[in-house]
């Protein structure tokens, strides 16, 4: 398994030198969405709450690095920022959502999500048209990062990071409590956990990693708009992480072929990416649930 982890970094890095910009840019913006999944796993994989809201966090990174945007255009400074950002949002906003569960928890972050999105458009700078941004510095001493491949590797040190980071978080004790909360909630209560705090840990810790997948984002797109709300980038993200069955490595691995299906493909069957992505969501709906579970135990990384 290292090895086929090593093999895979090596083609990721290497991957500027192997195709055209279109697929660079591609490549890209899949990682992002890799990103926002693991902040949906994170809360659908080890707590068993499947958040339907979670693209108005990565709004809310997106937004803030833009505005830390006038006063540097250093990479790192916007990803630290909109981590803050996301997690202070999420972390106002979660005091609603963790008191419901199931589907109640669903529809929550989804009224969540789509009244940041609506106050993104009322009141966000440059309204529903959105704002641009300058590129992007890597590190201090460096020029904005203009061609594909550059910001490309930025935003894969950027995954990487917050994998590790993440990969870290999944092996504390807090992980699991979290499974233990989804497997029990009562049981952990009368041994005196405080479940709702953990849950609003969880769910700020999400809101944190979705903001940062938001500076990741500008540094791709260079722009950011109340689009980047929209339901369907967080139910992308959802659908990501229950092809995952609880494995980080498998939400991601799946929210690349969901962004590859969506936009590669679909382009190739003439503009119908939207059509596949929604026959994928069925398929997901209807795919037995332990043969969903089989594919992703073969992915490296599974305990992850």
């Amino acid at each position: 398994m290292p090895a086929i982890g090593a093999l895979g970094l090596a083609a990721a890095v290497g991957l500027p030198w192997l195709v055209n910009a279109y697929l660079i840019s591609l490549a890209a913006t899949a990682l992002v969405m890799a990103v926002l999944a693991m902040s949906t796993q994170l809360l659908a994989g080890l707590a068993g709450l499947a958040p339907l809201g979670q693209a108005a966090y990565l709004t809310v990174g997106a937004y803030t690095a833009a505005s830390i945007a006038t006063l540097t255009s250093l990479g790192p400074v916007h990803l630290l920022a909109a981590a803050a950002a996301g997690a202070l949002i999420a972390a106002v906003t979660g005091c609603l959502a963790v008191r419901a569960r199931g589907t109640t928890f669903l529809m929550v972050t989804f009224g969540l999500g789509e009244l940041i999105h609506a106050v993104a458009s009322q009141w966000a700078p440059g309204g529903s048209e959105g704002v641009h941004i300058p590129p992007v510095i890597a590190l201090p001493g460096l020029t904005g990062m203009v061609r594909p491949g550059w910001v490309y590797l930025y935003v894969l040190a950027g995954t990487l990071l917050i994998g590790v980071v993440v990969a870290i978080l999944v092996r504390t004790r807090f992980a699991l409590l979290l499974r233990g909360i989804a497997a029990h909630e009562p049981r952990l209560q009368a041994a005196g956990h405080h479940t709702s705090r953990l849950l609003l840990a969880a769910y700020t810790l999400a809101g944190g990693i979705a903001g940062a997948a938001g500076a990741l984002l500008i540094a791709v797109t260079r722009y950011v708009s109340p689009a980047d709300a929209a339901m369907g980038i967080s139910a992308l993200a959802l659908a990501a992480a229950l092809i995952g069955s609880g494995s980080m490595t498998g939400a991601c691995a799946a929210a690349i072929l969901l962004v590859a299906a969506r936009d590669w493909v679909g382009g190739l069957l003439g503009g119908h990416g939207p059509t596949l992505l929604g026959l994928a969501f069925l398929l997901l709906a209807y795919l037995p649930r332990h043969r969903l579970t089989g594919l992703t135990t073969r992915l490296p990384g599974r305990r992850t």
